[in-house]
């Protein structure tokens, strides 16, 4: 599988490196210089969704969609909660693992004058942190984005379509559910002990920033 994805990747232009299981896989993000991964969650010695937590606790932000035959609710949050900023289930058309990829590859923090807070919440734009009552948890980037756009627009109902668009760029077919998932990721971040949760739900629409539940 491994050598069919470069040899399509390698027609597609791009330029393609194989690790051939996790150790090596985690060897090559540590060292840098990769655009993105593409991570089997199945890989020898080392599985993936350990290769992708340890590289997000090395600080390594490399771009990464997992790739695996296992589609469990529970293994995709593990995935994404692990730190990935995608999840593919095989199997997959290439053609969609090519879409998945240039959505990626444009994604990136948009540029505004100032970090954004809201409440004691504060979104730090050059570290991609949220900070709030002395605490700091580290964002994935398409934590970051999703966070960013909400907190662009305190207090307004921001369509699911919206935060789509921002996280996985236009065009991207995305499920209620891994939303979900990165949803869920950061109303625990935003809120602990007896915190009050900033992230809400409107039903049918999208998510606020806001004080109080709608």
């Amino acid at each position: 599988m491994a050598r069919l994805l470069q040899r399509a990747l390698e027609s597609e232009g791009y330029a393609v490196a194989v690790a051939s299981d996790g150790d090596q896989a985690l060897a090559m993000g540590i060292a840098g210089g990769l655009d993105m991964m593409v991570l089997d969650v199945m890989l020898p010695r080392r599985d993936g969704f350990d290769v992708i937590q340890s590289l997000r606790a090395a600080k390594q932000t490399v771009p990464t969609i997992m790739v695996t035959a296992r589609d469990a609710m529970s293994d995709i949050v593990r995935g994404l909660d692990a730190g990935a900023d995608d999840y593919l289930t095989k199997p997959f058309a290439l053609d969609v693992l090519l879409a998945r990829m240039r959505a990626l590859s444009r994604r990136g923090p948009a540029t505004y004058p100032a970090d954004l807070s809201f409440e004691g919440l504060l979104l730090d734009r050059r570290t991609h942190e949220l900070r709030r009552a002395g605490r700091v948890a580290s964002l994935t980037r398409t934590e970051y984005l999703l966070l960013e756009t909400l907190m662009r627009r305190p207090g307004c109902v921001v369509p699911r379509d919206v935060l789509v668009e921002a996280g996985w760029g236009g065009g991207a077919e995305v499920s209620d559910a891994t939303l979900y998932v990165f949803i869920r990721s950061l109303r625990v971040k935003i809120a602990q002990g007896d915190e009050p949760q900033l992230l809400h739900t409107v039903r049918g629409i999208g998510y606020t920033i806001r004080t109080e539940a709608p």
